[in-house]
């Protein structure tokens, strides 16, 4: 079983950097892997397409890289079928989405931990690419790797911050992080991630958990936005979205056409291939 990065350092209490995937190609894992900046990859499941041979694809790119780990993030109503094909596949660690009381957060630790008498879980032992198919399937190497899968949960509906004490005394949950998004649409805001009343559930949050010895996590466009979030205590981020950083890139250059008296094809069709290449 490969090193899991994201445990070792949540184990050694140092911070964390991770960055967002959601292009259902592997091809996308080496580009960042061999960029050696970012601690794991969070492909982001519940927003994208994938395969269960897909999966072991993404797991087969990720073991080219041993210092860096992964994250999958699981939908509510299949969660328990795909977090343990990911973990399988070679995907490490999992965000569970939709998490609303305290026995959601047993119910996430229990698919991810293996079916001994101490983890008390429900994960089987299995012949599957994460242990070698036939090698490590159901061994004390296989055990002690599903001890070490991060949990972390979201933390995006109303319910789950008015249980939220009870959640973050669930043993087994490692991290959770805010969706003002959600949220805000729970609280009858639809779309008010940004309103006050969110941003200060936000922040209650990321306190409750400190105190209670599990890490909370912040998404952020960029990490130039992380100041504020560190001067609360917060030390994991997952930074930057592929899409978003193609959807930047085409916008920039978008901007650049204007001011040099250019007129996008999409807005004019005036724009050749002759011209584009000047």
């Amino acid at each position: 079983m490969r090193p899991n990065k994201l445990r070792e350092l949540l184990n050694e209490g140092k911070p964390s950097v991770g960055t967002h995937v959601l292009t259902p190609w592997p091809g996308m894992i080496e580009v960042v892997g061999h960029s050696k900046v970012f601690d794991y990859i969070e492909y982001v499941g519940e927003y994208s397409p994938f395969s269960l041979e897909l999966m072991d694809n993404m797991g087969r790119a990720l073991d080219l890289f041993p210092n860096m780990s992964s994250m999958t993030k699981v939908e509510e109503q299949t969660r328990g079928f795909i977090a343990q094909h990911a973990i399988d596949s070679g995907i490490q660690n999992v965000l569970f989405t939709d998490i609303r009381t305290a026995e959601d957060a047993r119910e996430c630790v229990r698919l991810v931990r293996s079916e001994t008498p101490e983890a008390g879980g429900v994960h089987g032992a299995c012949m599957r690419r994460a242990v070698g198919y036939v090698l490590e399937s159901g061994r004390p190497s296989w055990v002690q790797a599903m001890n070490d899968v991060v949990v972390a949960l979201m933390i995006e509906k109303k319910p789950a911050m008015e249980n939220l004490d009870e959640i973050l005394a669930v043993e087994g949950v490692d991290m959770v992080q805010f969706g003002p998004n959600d949220y805000s649409v729970s609280v009858g805001k639809p779309g008010g991630g940004r309103d006050p009343e969110v941003q200060d559930a936000q922040k209650r949050m990321i306190e409750m958990a400190l105190e209670r010895g599990v890490q909370p996590r912040i998404e952020l466009g960029s990490l130039e936005q992380a100041q504020p979030w560190r001067d609360l205590g917060v030390t994991h981020f997952c930074v930057g979205w592929d899409i978003g950083t193609v959807f930047g890139y085409c916008k920039r250059e978008g901007a650049l056409m204007e001011e040099m008296g250019l007129k996008s094809a999409q807005d004019s069709g005036e724009i050749g291939y002759a011209a584009a290449r000047q």
